[in-house]
């Protein structure tokens, strides 16, 4: 499929996978800041941002946002994270022109004070609801301890504490200094005209006003290390949460297929060591791993929950496993069995317009390439187990940062504390 790419005057830039065969279109606004990007007194607001993106802007009302949406029946949303504020739709083709146009409207909102103050009850309760789910709140503490003052660390909810301290001008400060055209590529994929697209994104967005917006710390992270147990009343929290975190490469870097490999080959939800270590004999509810991309500094996550009294047997047997497969690596049938698993994940993605709307982007944005399916499909089959130990020679999955969220006050002789 063709390829093509447009840079406007002001920075925006515009990336395309037109595919006449497709029936729909999706086109995204992906805006490069996230809660990595956040002073320590604007913990949160790039999530608060998002959020009130859709209460208005000089044009639309929020109601008139959503029935906009729901008019040209757009399957549309939003979403926040360490380094990315993502809106996008996915619509017919012939409503496309309207979708840039109501994307392009809202990321250019009123910020008004009432909706201001309306909101940040919402988020406060937003906070109050995700802390109460132990999956979520054990990673979140897990992400902190294993980064410590590293940016990536940062919570995307941020605190009550902080969000209750934000501030409507604070916000608006935010917004000028990272939502600059040239920290904003749309992209789009499906059936539509690249140059109409190009058109629309012109008349949309090309008066917005140029700025610079970097990013600082792009840093590598090899984690806090240790071994920290958080214990948190059972009357919350039933199961134990037992997380492993180490470091792992950047997104830009070649050994993040080597390390998306071998993280499905170690914990895929079938057929993987975990599962068999854990899973299957009935020793843990769940056992997974994985690997995480960032922008200058990469993780690979393992994690697994069970009953408490199970927990610290389990920790023993993940740890013997990590151990096995930095000393030994895998085996050439667990490489061939994990590669056709992400085959076939690269290729289900990419048979839906949505999926490689985002594809693109997420490559663009932290390389500045375009790859196709069949690229990308090359680079993950050319994944040996050279390469395999390669990335394990350079980041040791063994040396991780270890975090325990759950009703356990110690775990292996380390005393907990309150989380």
């Amino acid at each position: 499929m063709p390829f093509h790419s447009h840079t406007l005057p002001n920075g925006l830039t515009l990336i395309g996978e037109p595919s006449p065969a497709a029936r729909s279109a999706a086109v995204g606004f992906f805006v490069r800041t996230g809660s990595r990007d956040e002073r320590p007194e604007e913990s949160g607001v790039s999530h608060f941002l998002e959020h009130m993106m859709f209460k208005g802007t000089p044009r639309r009302t929020a109601l008139d946002v959503n029935l906009d949406f729901d008019r040209i029946g757009a399957s549309y949303n939003a979403y926040t994270s360490e380094e990315n504020t993502v809106y996008y739709a996915a619509v017919l083709p012939e409503y496309l022109p309207k979708a840039v146009d109501i994307l392009a409207d809202i990321l250019r909102p009123s910020l008004r004070t009432d909706d201001f103050d309306t909101e940040k009850q919402v988020i406060l309760e937003e906070i109050g609801m995700y802390d109460d789910q132990p999956g979520w709140a054990a990673s979140d503490h897990a992400r902190k301890l294993f980064y410590g003052a590293h940016p990536l660390g940062n919570s995307v909810l941020g605190s009550k504490e902080s969000v209750s301290a934000l501030t409507r001008d604070g916000m608006h400060a935010y917004f000028g200094r990272r939502y600059s055209p040239t920290n904003i590529v749309v992209s789009a994929a499906g059936h539509y005209d690249w140059d109409r697209l190009v058109r629309l994104v012109t008349e949309a967005c090309g008066h917005w006003e140029r700025g610079e917006a970097g990013r600082g710390s792009r840093t590598e992270w090899a984690g806090q290390g240790g071994l920290h147990v958080l214990t948190r009343d059972k009357a919350k929290v039933q199961q134990e949460y037992v997380m492993f975190l180490a470091g792992g490469p950047p997104a830009d870097s070649r050994l993040r297929y080597a390390a998306d490999t071998l993280a499905l080959a170690l914990g895929d939800d079938s057929g993987s060591r975990l599962y068999w270590a854990l899973v299957d004999p009935g020793l843990a509810d769940s056992a997974d791993s994985s690997y995480y991309e960032n922008d200058g500094a990469g993780c690979a996550y393992t994690s697994f929950s069970c009953e408490p009294e199970r927990a610290e047997g389990n920790l023993a047997i993940v740890r013997k496993v990590l151990a096995e497969v930095q000393r030994d690596g895998i085996t050439a049938d667990e490489l061939q069995t994990a590669k056709s698993k992400i085959a076939s994940r690269v290729v289900r993605g990419s048979e839906r317009p949505m999926g490689r709307m985002q594809a693109i982007a997420a490559a663009w944005a932290y390389t500045g390439e375009y790859r196709d399916v069949d690229t990308e499909l090359a680079n993950f089959e050319a994944v040996s187990l050279a390469e395999v130990r390669a990335y394990l020679d350079r980041y040791p999955i063994d040396r991780s940062t270890v975090v325990a969220f759950g009703p356990l006050e110690s775990l292996a002789g380390v005393a907990g504390k309150p989380a």
